[in-house]
């Protein structure tokens, strides 16, 4: 069964514009990364996790919508405090709880991190550090701090004043960039509301944040329906729940905000992503809502300019219609597959959405990998030649090899392999692109943290780069008939 295999360097690198993926909120519960890998072929930029922070609150850390359950709520965002998981981290908190359990899962997968978090603005310092120190561990984390901050409906805006809640963002950044210089602090407002709009929402407040800021961003939606899930989206209600825009209208708002970002930035070009972006299927209906997806991708893919650094698909499962999913509403841990999703992978399987791949030269054993990130690894190319279309293809781990956590790519598919697991059956790479005769291509092998989390142990650079010995290939068995 053993062939030889030759080894080149291997450098992966970041998209022109990444795709990065939500996973659970008010609105649906966390999938797993090998599931999500399994739908759609490859692992994202970053995972986007939606969590709360309010911990002087009475009955925390109950989820709002469970311990502040009322008959007379109306509106998702009507109870003390905000409807997302709980975050079980900061001050007196643990870290064998959510959202640290998922953040350990997403990493191995060979995904980032980025945690969205409603905070209390009245905290004091200890929480924040000690969220910071929370994360520290955990590579390059994105941190989003009270997002859509220009709105109303969120507690923290309910609690403080706009400039408060500004104030608190500026320190906040200040703190994080201290105690956790892993993590990349993302600020949210609602940006150019209008197209004759000459600023961003409440700009000039939140001027100074913007600055503290490494990444700017605005949520999207090009059609949403936010009265779900207390009413039914119909042309004859009272009060529209509801909007459809076009997508035209969304680009450019979204691209002026951009602009209006970087003015601010005193001309600096920070990077700029669309933190919640899609169409709500309650208003599109199905067919319309992947139409528009594609639409606004296409667009993006024309533009010169490219100024969007990556988007955050809103999200894997939904119990409404803003999921590439619809939750089973018998069975929570089913997903009805929409057609958005096909839609979507395949533009994520374009070149423009996915990290760049540069081979290097030869490649001696061992060698070390080095795990930066999703836009920052360096690997393990192996050349393979195909004779025709496969009937069989594995890769086999043994002592050497089968502790490690690994990421492989073939034929533009990924596969994960688990610390501890011997076997990977790589076939479901041709199912559905079998080649047709004679080919070359190249199995690429990154190593994610085993753990989920950076080793402090490895050296000054630990909290941005994790590293691993690879000190033998693993085998690889190619067959092109059955085997009786």
């Amino acid at each position: 069964m053993e062939e030889k295999f030759s080894t080149r360097k291997l450098h992966m690198g970041p998209a022109k514009c990444a795709v990065d993926l939500g996973d659970g909120s008010e609105r649906g519960e966390y999938v797993d990364q090998d599931y999500i890998l399994q739908k759609l072929g490859r692992p994202h930029r970053a995972i986007n996790l939606m969590y709360c922070y309010y911990p002087n609150d009475d009955k925390w850390p109950g989820r709002a919508s469970v311990v502040h359950a009322d008959p007379s709520v109306s509106f998702a965002w009507d109870y003390p405090y905000d409807d997302y998981f709980t975050y079980k981290g900061g001050l007196h908190g643990s870290l064998d709880d959510e959202p640290f359990t998922y953040m350990r899962d997403i990493r191995k997968h060979g995904q980032d991190v980025l945690l969205t978090m409603t905070i209390d603005p009245k905290l004091t310092d200890d929480h924040i550090v000690a969220i910071a120190k929370d994360l520290s561990t955990f590579g390059r984390v994105q941190l989003r701090i009270n997002h859509e901050a220009t709105g109303d409906w969120f507690s923290f805006n309910k609690r403080a004043s706009y400039e408060e809640v500004a104030d608190f963002f500026t320190h906040c950044c200040e703190i994080i960039h201290r105690e956790a210089p892993n993590v990349k602090v993302i600020i949210c407002l609602d940006g150019c509301k209008e197209l004759e709009d000459e600023k961003m929402e409440k700009e000039d407040i939140f001027a100074e944040a913007s600055r503290a800021a490494d990444i700017v961003s605005v949520d999207r939606y090009m059609a949403l329906h936010w009265g779900w899930p207390y009413d039914v989206a119909e042309p004859e209600l009272e009060w529209k729940s509801f909007a459809r825009y076009t997508v035209d209208k969304i680009y450019t708002l979204a691209k002026k905000s951009y602009e209006r970002y970087t003015l601010l930035n005193d001309g600096v070009k920070k990077p700029m992503v669309l933190s919640e972006f899609n169409a709500d299927g309650d208003v599109t209906g199905a067919y319309d809502q992947a139409d528009m997806l594609q639409e606004f991708c296409d667009r993006l893919k024309t533009d010169p300019e490219q100024w969007l650094n990556g988007f955050t698909l809103y999200q894997m499962r939904d119990r409404g219609r803003l999921g590439l999913e619809i939750e089973d509403p018998n069975n929570a841990n089913v997903g009805i597959e929409q057609p958005i999703l096909n839609t979507y992978r395949e533009i994520i399987h374009e070149d423009y959405f996915s990290p760049v791949m540069e081979e290097g030269g030869d490649l001696s054993l061992p060698a070390t990998l080095r795990w930066g990130g999703s836009e920052d690894a360096d690997g393990v190319a192996i050349p393979l030649h195909f004779e025709k279309n496969p009937v069989f293809c594995e890769v086999y781990f043994e002592e050497d090899t089968i502790d490690m956590n690994l990421m492989m790519e073939l034929h533009g598919h990924w596969f994960y392999k688990a610390p501890g697991v011997k076997c990977i059956d790589m076939m479901s790479a041709f199912f559905k692109n079998p080649i047709l005769g004679e080919e070359d291509m190249t199995l690429k092998i990154f190593a994610p943290p085993v753990s989920g989390e950076n080793d402090p142990s490895q050296g000054e650079d630990w909290q941005i780069n994790y590293y691993a010995e690879l000190k033998a290939l693993p085998k690889i068995r190619i067959r092109y008939r059955p085997v009786v």
